[in-house]
């Protein structure tokens, strides 16, 4: 194991989260999302405006917004536009995220052929014919609109994308190296030493002599969120694992594996379980294949999802205490407040990155574990 290495990553990623928590101090300065790409400076410092800039700062959008920045009186986007795909009355419709000006009002209409998109709160909607803007009833849903099937590469489809890449990029280079070398070189032995662990420490003692079966997928998983995790510190905004979607898949991914992979042995103990007297056994079948079919994938989805969600806001929240206090202390003051406060939160969440990868990792072995073990034979 390369130390220096493994050094250098690690203060790589702290930099990046703080980072983190350096840029979202921006938001003092603040963004109402009004609909065009440059308007005037309009500071959140109010604690519903603040309440609802972490609430867009963790959902997914359809474009990538890098940074804001200030300068006659204007605030200026930087970004990119990702795609925008949907399937509504008309067919299918795509066009660039761009078209919408960075309106999350419902004020700027897109029109394509004969159809009219508006887009509020992050969600898209057809207009029926005639109509300009969306109107919602009192229970908040729309009547003048309805939503469309949106396939749109949002901006954590673009984040799995990117993740995607780069896991293939790097364990392509270190498979080469096995092939050609004994010993890995490079960023190859960063890797070397997580890839064994992953191995030795998870695979191998929760699922046992089958172990080499599953080890790609749960290797694909842990370093899949690990990585998004880390990114999720970043300025970039990526915020996959973050997102109830991704969390569900990755679920689903692993019930339909320990499912696939089940013997005989474990559905004679979730549905006759052996030992027990024969008036519980019902009882007990009933618990076990509500564990197995339900409890175990929803808690996977919503540990990963809720976890990171909460790091997220934590931090957000921290910094806010300072916005919060402008008028008490100078931006200057405020600014330094808050990053003292996110400061020590923000590493936590380094820890958290790999904890959670960890943790979803380990219960997913464990469940194959339980699905795959073989009868002892006394």
């Amino acid at each position: 194991m390369n130390h220096k290495k493994i050094k250098l990553v690690f203060k790589l990623t702290i930099t990046l989260s703080l980072i983190f928590f350096t840029s979202q101090v921006t938001f003092a300065s603040g963004d109402k999302k009004q609909s065009h790409d440059e308007q005037k400076v309009n500071p959140v410092n109010t604690p519903e405006e603040i309440s609802d800039y972490i609430k867009h700062h963790v959902k997914d959008s359809h474009d990538f917004h890098l940074f804001s920045y200030f300068s006659d009186d204007k605030e200026h986007h930087v970004g990119f536009p990702l795609p925008v795909m949907l399937w509504g009355k008309n067919g299918f419709t795509a066009f660039m995220s761009s078209e919408f000006h960075h309106d999350d009002q419902g004020k700027v209409v897109v029109k394509k052929g004969e159809s009219s998109f508006v887009k509020f709160h992050g969600k898209i909607y057809e207009l029926n014919e005639g109509a300009t803007s969306v109107v919602f009833d009192e229970e908040h849903h729309p009547i003048n609109a309805s939503k469309p099937i949106d396939l749109s590469i949002t901006k954590s489809v673009f984040g799995i994308l990117v993740f995607g890449l780069l896991m293939f990029i790097m364990f392509r280079g270190l498979a080469k190296q096995y092939k050609t070398k004994q010993i890995p070189t490079g960023f190859g032995r960063v890797l070397e030493p997580l890839v064994l662990y992953v191995r030795d420490e998870i695979a191998k003692p929760n699922i046992g002599p089958k172990y080499n079966k599953f080890t790609g997928y749960l290797m694909t998983v842990f370093f899949f969120i690990w990585l998004s995790n880390l990114m999720g510190l970043t300025p970039f905004g990526f915020n996959v694992t973050g997102q109830l979607a991704i969390t569900a898949v990755l679920a689903i991914l692993t019930f339909v594996v320990y499912m696939a992979s089940s013997n005989k042995h474990f559905w004679s103990h979730q549905l006759w379980m052996p030992g027990v007297p024969y008036l519980l056994r019902p009882i007990l079948a009933i618990i076990e294949l509500a564990g197995t079919l339900l409890i175990k994938p929803f808690s996977l989805m919503v540990r990963l999802f809720a976890n990171i969600t909460a790091g997220h806001i934590v931090v957000m929240s921290l910094i806010a205490i300072g916005m919060t206090m402008q008028k008490e202390l100078t931006i200057y003051g405020s600014t330094i407040l808050s990053l003292i406060l996110s400061l020590f939160i923000t590493l936590i969440e380094v820890l958290v990155a790999f904890l959670q990868a960890y943790i979803f990792t380990m219960l997913s072995a464990l469940f194959i574990g339980m699905a795959v073990e073989e009868a002892e034979h006394h």
